[in-house]
Parts: structure tokens; C-alpha cells; sequence
């Protein structure tokens, strides 16, 4: 049993602090798609909006949001950690580049397990901005992912999953591979391991390191996700690449960091907080001896 907890635990400790800071993050979350998606007024105005809106409209998608994490955050959390342990020779860890490919390929297997809670996600996030007849009405994530297979097929739940394991994996490298570097630093430092600068400190960087690389990729992914059939019967969007291009087209460079002040405090905090979680829960584990 014990060999069994410790194969398993660093699955269940990552999914769970996932699925805690998602119901801290969600608002912040509704209103980062929000601009990603063109609605005027900026970050205030939008959180405003959708608080006249009624305050469960800050927390649409809430089912969708706790299933993503159950699925890709335990699947890249644990996978991630279970690599760079293997990567540890006589209790040296590995270096920074060993790091950041084990984030990169951990955050990419999590984001297909994930892929079709996230689209669901999106869809449930953006619905209230699609004029009325088009609106899908998901009454949750269930439901959004059996309407998605019975009206798309199998293959729509992956619908956008190539920039979703884009993000997923700049996302990843950014957040672990990061916060593990920090940590190191400040403990060469003579900062007390598990103490508030060695915590935050680590979990701060984390934060901006996994909004900065993964940014992009989010925004692609945002616009794939959320892409209906124009008049035409046509999508705007033939595959990630050409979203890519066309968005570089019309807005430059820049135009993928839309909305990064917002993107990165929710980002950011989601790191921060499921870091933070995730040290809490190990540290009661060793207490209670597990």
C-alpha cells in the first residue's frame, strides 16, 4: 500500500491543488477570456459588466474549470515531478535545460488528457457573448462534452487541442521548471527551505515565467476554441498555424500578449497558489507520516 501511495501521490497532490486555486482564479479567469475574445471596457469595466451580469456569471464554467484540473494539472504536476526525480542523481537535481524538457513534455501529455475539459471550459466561458440563437446553453461540463461528441463526433473534443498542448507545454516548462530553479537559488542563498521568501519568492517567479511563455500559445488557442462557421459555412481558422498567421497579420507581435496584465495576474495566481497549496499538502503528509 505504501509503495502504491507513493507511485500516486504526486498525481493526486497536483490535481488537488489545481482544483483548490481554480476556485480562488475563476473570476479572473471569465473576465482574462473576456478580452481575449474582444469584449470592450477593459479589465475593470468587464468584471463590472459581468457582476451586473449576477455574481454566477464570474464563476461560469466553474464544473468545466475543477474537471480541466482533475485531468491536466494531475496528469502534468505528476508526471513532471516523477521525471525530474528520475533526473536526480546521488540527490543532485538536474540541470535548468533537463528541467525545462520535463516540463515541456509533462505539459504536453497533460493538455491532450485535458484537451476536451478545457474546450468545454472555453465554450461554457464565451456562450453569454453569442448572440442568442447561437448560444449552446451547457448546463455543465457533461453536458457540454456529450453535445460536443453527438453534434462534432469524437474528434470535435479535441477541437483546438494542438495550441491547447502548445500553451499547456510553454505553460509547464515556464511554471516548474522555473520554480524549481528558484527554489535552488534561494536556498543557495541561505533562506530557509520551506520558509515564506523560499515559498512565495519561487512561487512569484513561477507565476510570471509561466504567463510570459504561454501567453501565445493561450491566445491562439482562445480564438480556435471559440471560432464559428461564418455565413459561409466556412471557419475563419483552417488550423493553428493559419490563426497564428493571420492574427500576426492584423495586430503584429503584440497582438498575442492581449490582455497580459490580466492574463498574467490569473496565471500567475493559479501558479502561485496551486505551488503553494501543493507544498502545504506535502508538508502535512510528512507530518502525518504518509
Amino acid at each position: 500500500m505504501a509503495d502504491f501511495w507513493s507511485s500516486i501521490h504526486p498525481f493526486v497532490n497536483g490535481g488537488a491543488s489545481g482544483m483548490a486555486a481554480t476556485c480562488c482564479i475563476q473570476p479572473i479567469d471569465m473576465v482574462k477570456v473576456r478580452l481575449q475574445t474582444g469584449t470592450p471596457g477593459g479589465p475593470m469595466g468587464i468584471a463590472s459588466s459581468m457582476m451586473r451580469e449576477g455574481f454566477g456569471t464570474m464563476y461560469r464554467g466553474l464544473s468545466a474549470g475543477l474537471l480541466r484540473q482533475a485531468t491536466y494539472t494531475t496528469a502534468r504536476l505528476g508526471l513532471y515531478r516523477k521525471m525530474v526525480d528520475s533526473l536526480t542523481v546521488d540527490g543532485k537535481p538536474p540541470s535548468f535545460a533537463l528541467k525545462a524538457a520535463s516540463g515541456l513534455v509533462s505539459g504536453g501529455l497533460g493538455a491532450i488528457i485535458g484537451s476536451p475539459a478545457d474546450l468545454s471550459l472555453i465554450r461554457m466561458q464565451t456562450d453569454m457573448q453569442l448572440p442568442l440563437a447561437e448560444r449552446r446553453g451547457y448546463k455543465h461540463a457533461g453536458d457540454a462534452l456529450a453535445r460536443i461528441v453527438q453534434k462534432e463526433g469524437f474528434r470535435g473534443l479535441f477541437t483546438g487541442a494542438g495550441p491547447t498542448a502548445a500553451r499547456a507545454m510553454t505553460l509547464n516548462m515556464g511554471m516548474l521548471a522555473s520554480n524549481d530553479q528558484a527554489k535552488e537559488f534561494f536556498e543557495a542563498k541561505g533562506f530557509q527551505k520551506g520558509g515564506v521568501v523560499h515559498i512565495l519568492g519561487s512561487g512569484t517567479i513561477a507565476g510570471f515565467f509561466a504567463a510570459f511563455c504561454s501567453l501565445p500559445a493561450d491566445y491562439v488557442k482562445t480564438q480556435m476554441q471559440r471560432m464559428r462557421p461564418g455565413p459561409d459555412g466556412r471557419m475563419p481558422y483552417t488550423g493553428s498555424i493559419d490563426c497564428a498567421m493571420k492574427i500576426m497579420a492584423e495586430g503584429g507581435p503584440l497582438k498575442f500578449y492581449t490582455g497580459f496584465p490580466t492574463y498574467c495576474l490569473r496565471v500567475g495566481s493559479h501558479a502561485l497558489l496551486t505551488l503553494m497549496i501543493l507544498e502545504n499538502i506535502q508538508r502535512l503528509q510528512e507530518n502525518f507520516g504518509k
